[in-house]
């Protein structure tokens, strides 16, 4: 009986077919980053806003008055007896009814000076001068309740954690497909009931769910992709991530056509509903049915892969080999019970949560600059876009292993030189700072090409998903971090970024090369991939010196 990797090579290992169901999976990548960036717009901080005195709007209304004069009324006397007061968060301890007066509202608390009256602290009494639509407006999230919109993003990225553990489980053991499907129904219901939330605890909530979702959809369609094409053809896996990279850079455009937060959220939420009608084109992974026993469905499918690239299995192609290795409910002790696949978790695991952490806290640095929201905004998600064309151009040429350790340790020595520099040359800081951002990317998306290559396929999903769930760890961390270091010293977080980085790049070179090799079935074929490479490695010693020079 031929195995996988020999029926795949007759059938086409990046044809017609392959080719397909990359493009319509690939565009996953743009609804996901969307997701993962859209609080920098539903968020937007209002220009200016500022507390009413109870009773204030029925005082307007009865005597006429414009916002502005209502605003004059209330903010004038409160700078001038309490001139560190701006109005914002606390207003004058006062109330107005009916008998006050138009004129003069403060009228009737007699000869008393504004600076001798008690000041309140303001309670969901905010008016917004020239609204724009926000989560924040919308809930009133400001002053005391400003947290409450980190508490968002960091909803999010626990919905990521939880969709990482519970959907990556429940593709490799009912299917990837599937999972894939039902994860993109999920992230569309919840965006809509997200974008009408009637107040914020069900907008917590629901974001919550459709981080879950929304980790199930990315995760399950890049395993599809990286299962269905050759050892050769595996740099698709980078390839995806340029989507993510459109999804940044099309989102500022959206947010800026579309005026309100509601709109925005449905513009990134809707799209997902037509990415069921993948059920008809993209077919279940055929690797996965090998690992479950169903060999004649994965056969069936091969074929079909035949078809549309334009070849024919040999008609003596009965059977596929199925993987010997017991098939059961794949559990974290299946990752770590060997030496070599305990070895690549533990250093994969790191590897996310730091990439996860230096990425989001680069990407915020550069965002507290300033100007104008939408166009830097789009230059940062630019300059993602020479990382995938790097990885590409070096990764089937020297490997894996090299360019992400190098990604990672050029990240670390450019926020180290960052944070030296001196503030009188800010192009050379930020040109620096760049840099690292741009090599941090490169190692954010090498991670996910290797943390696949690295697990067998019993496990790979569940493998993939839990590894990546450091990542959302880093992601929730990050901004924290970023603040409370920066509160200490501006540069501080800069340091420990370099660290970070740093010790990443030193660790990942202790993986194994899988550069050229067929994707593992079983644990023991992990095991043997380290010490083949090793074996390898040995004998081509002196033919690759000059190739890594």
């Amino acid at each position: 009986m031929p195995s996988f990797d020999e029926v795949l090579k007759e059938a086409g290992e990046f044809g017609r077919f392959q080719k397909r169901v990359f493009f319509l999976l690939s565009q996953t990548g743009i609804t996901f980053s969307s997701l993962f960036a859209s609080v920098v717009f539903l968020g937007q901080a209002p220009v200016n806003f500022w507390c009413r005195i109870p009773g204030a709007a029925e005082l307007s209304e009865r005597c006429g008055w414009t916002l502005e004069e209502e605003r004059n009324f209330t903010l004038l006397p409160l700078h001038l007896g309490n001139k560190s007061s701006n109005g914002e968060c606390e207003r004058l301890d006062v109330a107005w009814d009916t008998s006050t007066s138009c004129a003069s509202p403060l009228a009737h608390y007699g000869n008393r000076s504004t600076g001798s009256l008690s000041l309140a602290t303001c309670h969901d009494t905010w008016v917004y001068e020239q609204p724009h639509s926000s989560v924040i407006s919308e809930y009133n999230l400001v002053c005391g309740n400003a947290w409450m919109l980190d508490l968002s993003q960091a909803i999010l990225n626990l919905g990521f954690l939880t969709g990482a553990f519970t959907l990556g489980y429940a593709a490799d053991r009912y299917g990837r497909i599937l999972i894939y499907l039902l994860s993109c129904l999920g992230v569309g219901i919840c965006g809509i009931i997200v974008a009408f939330a009637p107040n914020f605890t069900v907008f917590l909530i629901f974001r919550f769910l459709q981080g879950v979702f929304g980790k199930g959809t990315w995760m399950t369609c890049y395993v599809i992709v990286t299962e269905i094409v050759g050892s050769d053809q595996r740099i698709v896996g980078i390839v995806i991530q340029i989507f993510f990279t459109l999804g940044i850079i099309i989102l500022p455009g959206i947010a800026y056509l579309i005026p309100t937060w509601q709109g925005i959220q449905l513009a990134i939420s809707l799209p997902n509903f037509l990415f069921l009608l993948y059920y008809w084109v993209v077919p279940e992974s055929p690797r996965w049915l090998l690992t479950r026993k169903k060999g004649e469905k994965a056969l069936k499918i091969m074929r079909n892969i035949a078809k549309h690239n334009g070849k024919f299995l040999s008609p003596h192609y009965s059977e596929i080999t199925i993987s010997n290795e017991e098939v059961s409910n794949p559990s974290f002790l299946d990752l770590v019970r060997t030496p070599q696949m305990r070895r690549c978790t533990l250093i994969l695991m790191y590897a996310w949560f730091t990439s996860a952490l230096i990425y989001q806290g680069l990407v915020m640095r550069l965002g507290i600059v300033g100007g104008n929201l939408y166009l830097d905004f789009f230059i940062s998600g630019a300059v993602e876009l020479p990382a995938a064309f790097l990885i590409i151009v070096t990764i089937d040429r020297v490997g894996r292993r090299l360019p992400f350790a190098i990604s990672n340790i050029v990240a670390g020595i450019a926020c180290l030189i960052t944070a030296f520099l001196p503030e009188d040359i800010p192009w050379l800081k930020t040109t620096v700072a760049t840099l690292g951002r741009l090599s941090i990317t490169i190692a954010f998306e090498v991670v996910y090409l290797v943390n696949s290559e690295l697990y067998p396929t019993t496990v790979r999903n569940f493998g993939v998903s839990l590894c990546s769930s450091l990542c959302d760890l880093g992601g929730i961390i990050a901004p924290f971090l970023l603040f409370r270091l920066a509160a200490i010293w501006l540069e501080l977080p800069l340091i420990i970024f370099s660290i970070l980085a740093v010790v990443c790049g030193l660790l990942v070179l202790l993986l194994p090369e899988t550069k050229g090799i067929s994707l593992p079935e079983t644990v023991e074929d992990v095991e043997q991939l380290s010490s083949n490479f090793g074996k390898r490695v040995k004998k081509r010693k002196h033919q690759d010196t000059n190739s890594y020079i």
